[in-house]
């Protein structure tokens, strides 16, 4: 059923952006179409008055009938009553299915966000991400499914009323149509004349969000740089961005419905003109002269309005489109038809010629080698910017190889399912991220299958007992928005406990305790050594003190390995760079 449908849409190039909409309609459609059906009424009651008010006219008016007089009033609060009643259960019903709809579609939308690359979030502000996954779809369903609902109605009232046109006067009729016709002309304008200003206002609003977001996140750097003079420039510059456009975007299609208005007034003069004259002659009663003035008032009344409309329909069009791109949008990292799912990594982890570049032609790693065995503890050391944590990031597919292959147990990364992969990969970042809510929840991440004994011994082991003793609510305390209730260490440790609990076979330790003072670097460092034991770990090290006793230290730079070797190896040679690094350090 909804296949034909489709295909039926398809061929009207206005409804393309409907048929966008069918499959989030499907799960609804009982509903959908009786809010459809129930417009037919509305519509179509439109017609009532003024088709009555010929025989009014002429029976009580000129004819001086007493017993219409008393029928037909009641006639027309009857109908007027059953009309109110329908347009409400359509409001409701309408509302409803579009409620669900819009639900729907950002669920997917979220979904959709969150299987993105880390790429994806490097080029995307906050801002935009916000306006794009959730405003946009507000404006496209509220903008499609209530004008939907409207043009229903309009177009069943409209097809009444000009039924009470011919059935007066076919004359009067054809001249009514004409003209309007001629007034809908100036709405295939307005999709042309909006195109590049939309685009560029959905930027601009994006950018609006990003301050929001910049200033509740940042609100301490701020603070502590007396920054509001500086942001509140930039938010009144994008203020005005976005009120420039606006103005553009009225400069364009507010003219619209002016002129249809003016074109229209030419229909409502010939039909009197004209009208008139057939009076005279005897052609058309005074009654149906006033009911065929009464259906035109009807139907011009909404046409003189329907640039706006248009305006509105249009914008809604566009974010719908918008909306389609991120849906069909391939993500870079996805599994492979035949991917298969990684049970461990038992055997070793190998990096075969592997380049890689963020941007075109600016390489990050140029043709790296390496094999690490299971077990061993590999550190990646070098200057700042030379490499070594996008090396790391590769492995858990953050970022795609296009140039060389990494395999885990001789298993192309890309030949296993990105889930199964990043199972047997634990990560503790420089900043760790925590999520609103309780300590448990941080630790936990969304886990149910995990017993008392374990949450208790990866406390133990993350060094976290004593902190959480000292909380009144343990385990239960919150931390607030990204943690910000909780210290670096703290925020560390709760990561290093999350990893307990993951049990990877591998662990990535991405400069973890760089921006950590000695005291609380004490403590975490005896965190990490305990996560450390039988799994095989990578190192990212800014502080070479902390990596003296690895399996192997790799020193990268400028994108290459240049030295790897144990500690001692490498400081034996005094020319060497991380002989340099370390006497730097010291």
């Amino acid at each position: 059923m909804f296949n034909k449908i489709k295909n039926k849409l398809q061929e009207m190039k206005f409804a393309q952006n409907y048929t966008m909409m069918l499959p989030y309609i499907r799960p609804y459609w009982k509903r959908a179409i009786l809010a459809v059906v129930i417009t037919i009424p509305v519509g179509a009651m439109d017609a009532v008055i003024a088709w009555i008010l010929k025989p009014y006219m002429d029976v009580v008016m000129i004819e001086k009938s007493t017993s219409a007089s008393m029928f037909l009033p009641f006639l027309i609060i009857l109908f007027s009553l059953t009309q109110s009643l329908f347009s409400y259960l359509s409001t409701y019903l309408n509302t409803w299915v579009g409620t669900k709809i819009t639900m729907d579609l950002k669920g997917r939308l979220f979904k959709k966000m969150l299987r993105n690359e880390a790429s994806f979030f490097d080029t995307w502000n906050s801002g935009d991400i916000q306006f794009r996954f959730n405003s946009d779809v507000d404006l496209a369903c509220a903008g499609l499914l209530n004008n939907l609902k409207m043009f229903f109605t309009r177009f069943f009232s409209s097809i009444s009323l000009v039924c009470v046109l011919f059935i007066n006067s076919w004359e009067l009729a054809i001249v009514a149509t004409v003209i309007l016709i001629i007034a809908l002309f100036p709405l295939s304008l307005i999709r042309k004349k909006i195109d590049s200003l939309v685009t560029a206002q959905t930027f601009s609003a994006g950018d609006l969000y990003t301050h929001y977001n910049e200033a509740h996140a940042g609100n301490r750097v701020i603070a502590s740089y007396n920054l509001y003079k500086i942001l509140q420039t930039k938010f009144q510059s994008t203020l005005r961005t976005l009120f420039k456009l606006g103005m553009k975007l009225v400069q364009k299609t507010a003219l619209i419905s002016p002129v249809m208005h003016f074109i229209i007034s030419f229909g409502i003069a010939g039909v009197i003109w004209y009208g008139s004259h057939l009076i005279i002659t005897d052609k058309l009663t005074p009654g149906g002269f006033v009911s065929f003035i009464t259906a035109l008032l009807m139907l011009y009344t909404p046409i003189k309005s329907m640039g706006k409309i248009f305006t509105s329909v249009q914008l809604s069009f566009m974010a719908m489109e918008r909306i389609s791109a991120l849906i069909n949008r391939k993500n870079v990292i996805q599994d492979k038809k035949d991917a298969k799912k990684l049970e461990t990594i038992a055997k070793n982890i190998e990096y075969r010629g592997v380049s890689f570049e963020y941007i075109a032609n600016k390489p990050v790693l140029k043709n790296i080698n390496l094999d690490i065995k299971a077990g061993e503890t590999y550190a990646f050391v070098g200057g700042s910017g030379g490499g070594k944590t996008t090396l790391a990031n590769l492995l858990p597919r953050f970022y795609e190889i296009y140039n060389g292959s990494i395999l885990v147990d001789g298993n192309d990364i890309k030949d296993v399912t990105v889930d199964s992969l990043r199972d047997n990969i634990a990560v503790v970042f420089q900043d760790n991220f925590l999520f609103a809510g309780t300590i448990r929840d941080n630790i936990l991440l969304g886990r149910v299958d995990v017993s008392q004994e374990e949450i208790e011994n990866a406390i133990e082991n993350a060094c976290l007992k004593d902190f959480i003793a000292s909380l009144s609510d343990g385990l239960d305390t919150e931390i607030g928005e990204r943690g910000v209730l909780v210290s670096g260490g703290q925020r560390q440790r709760i990561a290093i406990a999350r990893a307990f609990i993951k049990n990877a076979p591998v662990v990535i330790l991405d400069e973890a305790t760089s921006s950590l003072d000695n005291k609380s670097e004490k403590v975490v460092q005896q965190a990490i050594n305990n996560l450390m034991k039988d799994r095989t770990v990578l190192i990212i090290a800014h502080r070479l003190s902390t990596v003296k006793n690895a399996d192997k230290i790799v020193v990268v730079n400028e994108g290459e390995i240049k030295e790897m070797g144990t500690h001692e190896e490498l400081i034996a040679n005094p020319e060497s760079l991380y002989s340099t690094l370390y006497k730097t350090q010291l």
